[in-house]
């Protein structure tokens, strides 16, 4: 990553990306405020790479240091010598921002990307709705209810939740039964508030919704080797991929980068979503990330990275992972490694920034192809 400071590498870049046909954004970020510099420094910059083993003190003096001599060269973009580019500026931390000519859907994804994204620090926690009746017999989606293991580790979330103290705690959950039973009991006193989404909504499996594997098998065999080699992209009929769950959750991922403490309630597929977009997986992995019931998972974002942490409450369950077989080779895998090979990306979160080119048919692979990076 480079840092464009002066007009004249700036005209560089514009010639460059036009040369090559690229539409060209700039985002600038500018701070100000001495105290919010410092504390910036503090608690993001003393854990940069640059800086392990370092010390605070050298890392806050070092940091103030090349801040004081980028200032020296940096010309900011401005509405006089810069009115024909597309840019955002962000002042101190999104205090206040400025867009000129964001033009295209891609763009304006971008803009709301930057607009909701804060550095404020926060703690995500997700689990997975208590065990379900679906869940002991096998069958996907449905809606039915707790098991009396499953009422057993909302009352154990409840002590978990208890057990971090935490301020300002709001409790996300879909419309699905399971997982209002689940956060029940802590919206009783523990939480702020408790938002239920239908966007956290399981995946739809469509006409297969209350089967089982082993009958989507028997009933379209084809149609269930076909969703093994590309689990990522495949849709069921009359329902959904993950791909189309990604899109479908990005206004709840750009509610959670606002930095507030916040308890996800939700189903196996979303927690995968949501673990791929802060653990920064690929679309290969997604659909196989193993999220077992009855535990819990803690995120704390940082600048460079999410630290991830996961707890066993000691409640039993059936365990509902279903790994790659043996005898499938997987198409998302062959894509996701084209992507990285030809430099497309991509792990999830940026896949909240591409382009989708929906066959529309169900049953269908969906395909999303994201612009080259030139070098």
């Amino acid at each position: 990553r480079r840092v464009h400071g002066t007009r004249e590498r700036r005209l560089w870049l514009e010639s460059v990306c036009t040369a090559c046909n690229f539409r060209l954004l700039f985002v600038e970020l500018i701070c100000d405020d001495p105290q919010m510099v410092e504390k910036n420094i503090l608690a993001v910059k003393v854990n940069s790479p640059d800086y392990v083993n370092k010390g605070k003190t050298f890392a806050v003096q070092d940091f103030l240091g090349r801040i004081e001599h980028y200032a020296k060269i940096y010309a900011p973009l401005d509405d006089t010598h810069d009115s024909s580019k597309s840019f955002i500026k962000v002042l101190n931390c999104g205090e206040k921002f400025v867009m000129n000519r964001i033009h295209g859907r891609l763009q304006s994804r971008v803009a709301y990307f930057v607009m909701n994204n804060r550095i404020w620090q926060r703690t995500i926690y997700i689990a997975r709705a208590g065990e379900t009746e679906s869940n002991v017999e096998g069958r996907i989606g449905g809606d039915s209810n707790l098991t009396e293991r499953g009422i057993e580790f909302s009352k154990k979330l409840r002590e978990f939740i208890e057990g971090q103290k935490l301020d300002n705690l709001e409790v996300w959950t879909s419309h699905e039964q399971a997982s209002r039973l689940t956060a029940a009991h802590i919206e009783e006193g523990l939480a702020d508030c408790t938002q239920h989404y239908k966007a956290l909504n399981e995946l739809d499996a469509g006409i297969f919704d209350g089967l089982t594997y082993d009958e989507i098998a028997a009933k379209d065999p084809v149609q269930f080797r076909y969703r093994n080699k590309d689990k990522y992209h495949f849709r069921y009929y009359g329902g959904e991929s993950y791909q189309d769950l990604v899109t479908r959750l990005e206004p709840i991922i750009m509610e959670l980068e606002h930095g507030r403490n916040v308890l996800l309630v939700v189903s196996q597929a979303v927690a995968r979503c949501l673990l791929a977009y802060f653990l920064n997986k690929g679309i290969d992995e997604l659909p196989y990330i193993n999220v077992p019931l009855h535990t819990i998972t803690k995120l704390t974002p940082t600048a460079y990275g999410c630290m991830e942490k996961c707890y066993d409450t000691g409640v039993a369950a059936v365990d509902t992972y279903r790994p790659l077989p043996d005898d499938i080779v997987s198409v998302t895998s062959t894509i996701a490694r084209r992507m990285r090979d030809r430099r497309y990306n991509r792990p999830v979160g940026s896949a909240l920034l591409t382009i989708d080119n929906d066959s529309g048919n169900p049953g269908a692979p969906s395909t999303t192809r994201a612009p080259a990076i030139p070098e």
